[in-house]
């Protein structure tokens, strides 16, 4: 009897650690979501897990495809009916570093709005970022994991100066 005790004990142990392993090393964002800030900026907020315990840290990238309108005003807060304005479109990118906490990560990161480039307005007239859309967002790890934020897109209309 303590013979098939010992033997039941002794093959639980060894599922155990064969199977935690391969249960604690399956990466996967669990969630990746989208705001925007008042300035314009977008911040995309994420959890990844199942990073395991020998993983000390992984980098994080953020990539968006960008969209925003520059616009001139007059001195009396009208935009003339010249077509003063300008439309930038590029893809943001950025990364960093982030430490691995039991196995997980939670963090964020921020990206834009795109400058306004070599477009300058008139004399008498101010430049004003009028709006900035924010598509295709998407958080990815080193391991080639990645998750598509929402919302998606994600837009605002501003009136702020450039």
């Amino acid at each position: 009897m303590r013979r098939i005790a010992l033997g039941l004990i002794s093959a639980a142990c060894s599922t155990v650690l064969v199977a935690t392993p391969a249960l604690a090393d399956n990466p996967h964002f669990l969630y990746a979501t989208n705001t925007i800030s008042p300035t314009g900026e977008l911040t995309t907020s994420f959890k990844e897990v199942g990073l395991g315990t020998g993983t000390t840290s992984v980098a994080i990238t953020l990539t968006a495809n960008t969209k925003a309108v520059y616009q001139c005003f007059n001195n009396g807060g009208n935009h003339p009916k010249a077509r003063n304005k300008e439309t930038v479109e590029t893809q943001e990118i950025t990364s960093a570093d982030f430490p691995v906490n039991n196995g997980q990560i939670t963090g964020s990161l921020t990206v834009g709005p795109p400058p306004k480039g070599d477009f300058s307005c008139p004399p008498g007239q101010s430049l004003f970022l009028e709006s900035v859309r924010y598509s295709n967002t998407r958080v990815s790890d080193q391991f080639g994991n990645f998750k598509n934020a929402t919302p998606d897109p994600i837009s605002v209309t501003l009136h702020i100066p450039a």
